[in-house]
């Protein structure tokens, strides 16, 4: 990338709620709400819009908002005593940073702990993430600190970045780079391994797939969108159906039709962190056809 330089950000609103609009030189785009730093457009050079962002999501500080990229910190769904999927993601973070280089668009956004989250979970705590925009990519890299005191108690948590993809029509679509790994199927109960080269949707899915090494391709059509993932070792792939969305009040009901969520995760080995340690996750997202 090249070097940035510093800009004013192009600060919007959608649906009345604060967000950056990040603008890349070649015409690359991607929208971030300061509402748990969710990144909720984003529209490739000379392309179309590829996340989902459902017409009826709440957009106010204390909800989660369906579509985009949630970030899941510090806990993932209900794997422990807070409340499903942490707090990271009804939070509203602090926009650091907005800055344009000559290729891409680059915004840096903040979440630090205080009393509320400490109520919830009793750890100093500095998060970071970090979007980065242009060309036919989207980077999303989200990074934790533990800043101590140096005397101060080991952590552990999980993370994910819940990424609901567009799609034409989901029967339609395949997830290609799942063959042969080991996953846990949440909605059988059981573990597994992926025997089919790709994986096709005509029902409800919920399956993290662990140790991923290979970039996980969706087919759209004629369109493309890969997902490389770092420091993240699992993926997630979700797409509620008929009954589940049915019991959304955020989403319409044919909806399911329009998504497919892949997403960046470490959920079966929790990330621990030292006083002064820290740790990084990035997930790339390249759209083609």
């Amino acid at each position: 990338m090249n070097k940035h330089e510093p800009t004013t950000a192009e600060l919007t609103y959608v649906r009345g709620a604060p967000a950056v609009q990040l603008r890349a030189p070649d015409g690359a785009q991607a929208t971030v709400l300061l509402l748990g730093a969710q990144v909720v457009s984003w529209i490739p050079a000379a392309g179309q819009e590829q996340l989902y962002f459902s017409d009826r999501a709440h957009l106010e500080e204390g909800k989660p908002v369906r579509g985009g990229v949630p970030v899941i910190f510090p806990q993932f769904d209900q794997l422990g005593p807070l409340p499903k999927h942490g707090f990271a993601r009804d939070r509203r973070w602090k926009l650091v940073r907005a800055e344009v280089g000559g290729d891409d668009a680059l915004a840096v956004l903040h979440l630090g702990d205080d009393e509320a989250t400490r109520r919830l979970w009793p750890h100093r705590f500095d998060a970071e993430l970090t979007v980065v925009v242009g060309g036919a990519r989207l980077d999303i890299e989200l990074a934790v600190e533990h800043p101590g005191p140096a005397d101060a108690r080991s952590y552990s948590f999980t993370a994910a970045l819940h990424t609901y993809l567009r799609v034409r029509e989901v029967e339609e679509a395949s997830v290609e780079g799942l063959g042969g790994l080991r996953f846990r199927d949440k909605v059988r109960g059981v573990e597994d391994w992926e025997h089919r080269h790709r994986l096709t949707v005509d029902q409800e899915v919920d399956r993290i797939y662990f140790d991923t090494p290979k970039p996980i391709v969706l087919h759209d059509g004629r369109r493309r969108v890969k997902v490389e993932n770092q420091g993240f070792k699992d993926a997630v792939i979700w797409n509620p159906w008929v009954e589940k969305t049915a019991s959304f009040d955020d989403m319409a009901p044919t909806d399911f039709r329009r998504m497919l969520c892949i997403e960046a995760a470490c959920i079966e080995e929790p990330v621990t962190l030292r006083p002064g340690e820290h740790w990084w996750g990035r997930q790339t997202l390249t759209a083609y056809s």
